[in-house]
């Protein structure tokens, strides 16, 4: 997602000299005679900032570095920029504009329903802005110039009506809706010597199991301990020319090809756009965020996977035995942890994605 974009400019902006794509990624330039920093001469979309919600590049929010750049400065220093989606890491240029703080509020229709749905009215905002939480960020992420469309679509019709989601936040619905959830079949075990066996093993209690400190656990007629079985390293997948490593759920990947080919995975990289399926299962889809090739000629993959308890994911791909090998790199909570991975799979610097939650879970 980084290097998508249509248009790419320099602005100088505090002291600094950015380069600055239409997506919202910024590429800090090394001062004239300087020592380099860590964050200089790498796009990136920013580090989050967890108090405030906004994407920062060391210290310096990125949405007002993209909105000099193709909005030109702000008319006065009471100007902020507005996120007309309200998605604070969408810093896509033609979703930021200056305005007024009353501005911010008066004429977005979402921010207004948003303050309305936490005051009760603007009246009793005006009276004491700090008096209620304003609804979290969470639900927030970079996104690609279709989401951010269906994003606003979505949020000016909960606009019309403020209902507030589940747990008193705007959910995921924005970019997906919920997958429906069943509950698992029971076992029915057949009438039968063996269905009988099997219902008397399935019986034995376990280490949790209410049996007295000093009694011996109870012996079943039929119950046979056995040491648990390995999970297997590799499965085949859904997927005809691919093999799974590290990855239990049998998955099928829509965009690995057929065959490998003589330029290895590099054909497989051009069909991996943002936004695109990279791997879909029972429990939903995982679609591209970043996929670059590093100088060991492994593909590295980050997606998003919302269906999941940790929305972001990292994968390896590279060919082993004449088929496409994807081996999993894990799950994050945060697009930081994601890209941290990835970074580190391609020998790039990752130093602008370290202090996420996922280095501490």
């Amino acid at each position: 997602m980084l290097h998508s974009f249509e248009k790419e400019c320099e602005v100088a902006f505090k002291e600094e000299i950015y380069l600055v794509r239409d997506n919202g990624a910024v590429f800090r330039r090394s001062r004239l005679n300087g020592r380099r920093r860590k964050l200089d001469e790498l796009w990136t979309f920013g580090t989050l900032n967890r108090h405030s919600g906004y994407f920062e590049i060391a210290g310096v929010v990125v949405h007002r570095v993209v909105a000099t750049a193709f909005h030109g400065p702000g008319p006065s220093p009471d100007h902020v920029v507005d996120h007309i989606d309200t998605n604070r890491l969408n810093n896509r240029a033609e979703n930021l504009r200056w305005v007024t703080r009353l501005e911010n509020i008066l004429l977005n229709p979402i921010t207004r329903a948003r303050i309305e749905t936490a005051y009760g009215s603007l009246d009793a905002f005006f009276e004491n802005p700090g008096a209620r939480p304003i609804p979290n960020w969470e639900w927030m992420r970079v996104v690609t110039r279709e989401e951010a469309e269906q994003c606003r679509k979505r949020l000016e019709q909960w606009a019309q009506t403020a209902k507030v989601g589940r747990g008193g936040a705007l959910d995921e619905w924005l970019y997906k809706p919920a997958p429906e959830k069943s509950l698992p079949a029971r076992i029915n075990f057949v009438s039968s010597p063996l269905g009988e066996i099997q219902r008397e093993a399935s019986e034995v209690p376990t280490f949790s199991s209410p049996v007295g400190q000093d009694a011996a656990p109870p012996r079943w007629r039929g119950a046979v301990a056995m040491a648990p079985e390995p999970e297997p390293l590799d499965m085949p997948s859904l997927t005809a020319s691919a093999i799974q490593r590290k990855w239990r759920t049998p998955t099928e990947f829509p965009q690995c090809p057929r065959a490998v080919s003589e330029d290895g995975v590099a054909g497989y990289q051009a069909r991996l756009v943002p936004g695109s399926v990279f791997a879909r299962n029972r429990y939903g889809e995982s679609t591209v965020v970043e996929a670059a090739i590093g100088p060991d000629g492994i593909l590295s993959v980050v997606c998003n996977s919302p269906s999941g308890v940790k929305d972001w994911s990292h994968a390896k791909v590279y060919n082993e035995k004449e088929t496409f090998c994807h081996e999993s790199g894990g799950t994050f909570f945060t697009l930081e942890g994601a890209m941290k991975a990835h970074c580190v799979t391609i020998g790039a610097p990752f130093e602008q994605y370290e202090g996420s939650i996922d280095d501490f879970c």
